[in-house]
C-alpha cells in the first residue's frame, strides 16, 4: 500500500514541476504573482474556509486542525494521512476587442500529517507560494507612431512548510506553521515601433526567500448531543522576503530577433540589488455549526493591510494597494457515512462561495473575484480513504479602463489516503 502512495506521489509531483507557471492570468503582472489557493481541494470546495476539522483529513490551512488527527492510545497506534492535490484551470480572457481560452494545469500540494498522541498531531509538505505567467501586448500612439510594447513573464515562489497542533484543553487546540518561501521572478518588456530598425528589452529578475508564520486557535464545544460549534482565529503573520535582483536592458533586431547590445544595469548603485519585500498580516476569523459526522455550514472573514505593500525592484506605476478582505461561505452534507448497502451515501457533498476584494487597484479600478465551489468527496473501500473531485466557476477583473475580464473553470483532484503507524506487532 505505501509503495503505491509513492508512486501517486512521486507522480503527481512530476506533473507539477512540469508546469511551474501555475497561471496564465495577466493579473500576475502585478505583486508577486497570482497568490495561490492554499487549502485542501477539501477546503477549496467548501468556498475555501479552513475552520473544520476532523480526525481523517489533513487541514493546511489551520495547525491547530493537527490536534485533531485520530490516534488509538490504548493500541498504541497512531493515524498517517497522504494527501496531493493537482487542478486544472481554464480561463477565458476577454478585453474590449479580443477574447482567449488557455488553460494549465499544476500541482497544488503535497503533504503529509501524523497523529503523535492524544491530542497532539504535526505535518509537513511542499505547495506553490504564488505563480507568475502572463504574455500581453500594449499599443500607443506616439508622434503618429505605433509602439508596441510586449509584456511577459514567467515563475513564482514554492513553500515548504512544518505544523505541529496541540488540543490543550478538552474542546480548545492550538497551532503554529513556519513557511519556507522561495522562488525567482522573471519579467520582460519589448518595444518595438513601425519603421524602427531595432527594438529595446527590459528583463527583470528576482530571486526570493524568507520565512513567515501561521497561529491558529480553535473551539468546537458541544452545543448539544451530537451538534457541535466551531469557532477559530487565524494569523498569518507578516512574511519578510528578501529579493535579490538582477536587470539587462538593451537592443535586438526587428527583423530576426538577435540581440545587438546588452547591459547589465548596475542596481548597487540604485540600491536595487537586495531589496526587500513584506507580505503584510492577514487575519481570519471563522464560525460554523454542523452534526457529527453529518453536515457542517460555516462562514469567515478575512482581512490584508495590503495598502503596505510595495516592490521597489517591479514596481509598476498603473497599480496601487489598498486593504484586502475576504468573505467565503460553505459547508458538507454526508448522508449516512457508515452506510453498508448505499455507496452514495457515503459520499460527502460539499459547496461554498467566496468573494474577494484583492486589494490591487489597476487603472484607477478595483479588481475583485467572485466563485462558486462544489464538489465529491469519495470513499476508497471501506477504509477512511477518499478521492475528492471539486470544480470551482468564477470571475475576477473587468473590461473597464483598458483591462481583462477574467472567467475561469477549475477542476480540482485530491487524494486523501489514511494509514496506520506506532503499530504494534503481535507475536503468536
Amino acid at each position: 500500500m505505501i509503495k503505491k502512495i509513492v508512486i501517486a506521489l512521486v507522480f503527481m509531483a512530476s506533473l507539477g514541476l512540469s508546469a511551474q507557471n501555475g497561471t496564465i492570468s495577466p493579473y500576475s503582472f502585478f505583486g508577486i504573482g497570482d497568490i495561490r489557493a492554499s487549502g485542501t481541494v477539501e477546503n477549496q470546495m467548501m468556498g475555501g474556509i479552513g475552520m473544520y476539522a476532523d480526525s481523517i483529513h489533513v487541514n493546511l490551512k489551520n495547525p491547530a486542525a493537527y490536534g485533531e488527527l485520530g490516534m488509538d492510545v490504548l493500541n498504541k497506534v497512531g493515524t498517517v494521512v497522504y494527501t496531493a492535490g493537482i487542478s486544472r484551470n481554464n480561463y477565458r480572457l476577454k478585453s474590449y476587442t479580443e477574447e482567449e481560452s488557455p488553460s494549465v494545469t499544476t500541482l497544488d500540494y503535497l503533504s503529509l500529517g501524523f497523529s503523535l498522541g492524544k491530542g497532539l498531531g504535526m505535518g509537513f509538505g511542499v505547495m506553490p507560494y504564488s505563480s507568475v505567467g502572463y504574455n500581453f501586448l500594449s499599443e500607443r500612439e506616439v508622434d503618429g507612431q505605433t509602439v508596441t510594447n510586449n509584456f511577459n513573464g514567467d515563475g513564482g515562489l514554492n513553500r515548504v512548510y512544518y505544523s505541529i497542533g496541540y488540543e490543550i484543553i478538552e474542546n480548545l487546540s492550538i497551532g503554529a506553521t513556519v513557511n519556507f518561501n522561495y522562488g525567482t521572478l522573471n519579467s520582460e518588456r519589448l518595444q518595438q515601433a513601425d519603421d524602427v530598425q531595432f527594438g529595446a528589452f527590459d528583463r527583470r529578475s528576482s530571486e526570493i526567500h524568507g520565512f513567515d508564520f501561521n497561529y491558529a486557535l480553535n473551539y468546537t464545544p458541544t452545543i448539544k448531543e451530537g451538534y457541535t460549534l466551531h469557532a477559530s482565529v487565524r494569523v498569518n503573520t507578516q512574511g519578510n522576503l528578501v529579493s535579490e535582483n538582477e536587470r539587462k536592458i538593451g537592443s535586438f533586431s526587428n527583423v530576426n530577433g538577435v540581440n545587438i547590445e546588452e547591459i547589465e544595469v548596475d542596481l548597487y548603485a540604485q540600491n536595487l540589488a537586495n531589496t526587500e519585500l513584506k507580505i503584510p498580516t492577514t487575519t481570519t476569523v471563522g464560525l460554523g455549526y454542523g452534526k457529527d459526522l453529518k453536515w457542517f455550514l460555516g462562514a469567515e472573514y478575512s482581512y490584508q493591510g495590503l495598502s503596505s505593500f510595495e516592490n521597489s525592484f517591479m514596481g509598476v506605476d498603473n497599480v496601487q494597494y489598498k486593504d484586502a478582505s475576504s468573505f467565503a461561505l460553505g459547508g458538507f452534507y454526508t448522508p449516512n457515512y457508515n452506510s453498508f448497502n448505499s455507496y452514495f451515501n457515503r459520499i460527502t457533498y460539499r459547496a461554498g462561495l467566496r468573494l474577494d476584494k484583492t486589494g490591487m487597484v489597476v487603472n484607477d479600478v478595483d479588481i475583485n473575484n467572485f466563485g462558486i465551489t462544489f464538489g465529491l468527496g469519495l470513499p476508497l473501500g471501506r477504509s477512511f480513504s477518499n478521492l475528492n473531485i471539486g470544480f470551482e466557476m468564477g470571475r475576477r477583473g473587468t473590461t473597464k479602463a483598458d483591462l481583462i475580464e477574467e472567467s475561469y473553470y477549475k477542476i480540482n483532484l485530491g487524494l486523501s489516503l489514511n494509514d496506520r503507524w506506532f503499530r504494534k506487532r503481535k507475536v503468536d
